[in-house]
């Protein structure tokens, strides 16, 4: 979704689809989780799976803040 937003037609076009690509890494950190209590990743791989998506996250989230703030200024 994060390509996808590199296209987009509009600021709001570009906004909803980070929110979107938000969404998704949301639900990859849920899965990820549940990998991790199964025991099919270990502490090693959930980690640092884990550390690289908390980190895209945060920049989904600081990215969309300042879209909302350019937009509604």
């Amino acid at each position: 979704m994060v390509r996808e937003a590199e296209h987009a037609e509009t600021k709001n076009d570009f906004k909803h689809k980070m929110g979107i690509a938000q969404k998704e890494i949301n639900e990859t950190l849920y899965w990820l989780e549940l990998l991790k209590e199964t025991e099919y990743l270990t502490i090693e791989q959930f980690e640092s799976i884990h550390n690289d998506a908390v980190e895209i996250i945060k920049l989904i989230t600081s990215i969309i803040k300042s879209v909302k703030a350019n937009i509604n200024p």
